[in-house]
C-alpha cells in the first residue's frame, strides 16, 4: 500500500533480491513489488533498495527511511519530501493502480 504520511508517503514494498536487474515489477497484494540485484546478505539488499528508491525518486538516501521489514522480503519505506502523487509519478506507477490496491486493501 502507499499511502500519504506526513512529512512525505509510506510504501509496502515487496523486495525480491537476487533479481537479473533492479527495478519496480509491479504490485502483489497491497505490496509494490521492487526487484534488488543484490544478495540479501549484511544488509546489502536494504542498501540496494534505499539508492535505488532514492535515485528513481530523485531524492536524497537520508530522504528514505526503513521503518520495518530489515530482516525480511516485506518491508514499510518511507519517503520525507514528496507527495504520494510524486511518488508514484516518479515510480511510474498508475495512480488508479494503487488507489485501487489502497481500496481493497480498506475492505
Amino acid at each position: 500500500m502507499i499511502r500519504p504520511a506526513p512529512p512525505g508517503a509510506e510504501l509496502n514494498i515487496r523486495v525480491i533480491p537476487r533479481a537479473r536487474k533492479t527495478e519496480v515489477a509491479g504490485f502483489r497484494g497491497d505490496a509494490l513489488v521492487v526487484r534488488i540485484a543484490a544478495p540479501p546478505v549484511e544488509g546489502a539488499a536494504n542498501d540496494a533498495l534505499v539508492a535505488f528508491l532514492a535515485d528513481a525518486l530523485d531524492v536524497p538516501r537520508r530522504s528514505i527511511r526503513l521503518l520495518s521489514g530489515e530482516r525480511g522480503r516485506r518491508k514499510r519505506v518511507a519517503v520525507d519530501g514528496l507527495s504520494l502523487e510524486a511518488v508514484l509519478e516518479r515510480l511510474n506507477v498508475s495512480a488508479a493502480e494503487a488507489e485501487r490496491r489502497r481500496s481493497d486493501a480498506r475492505s
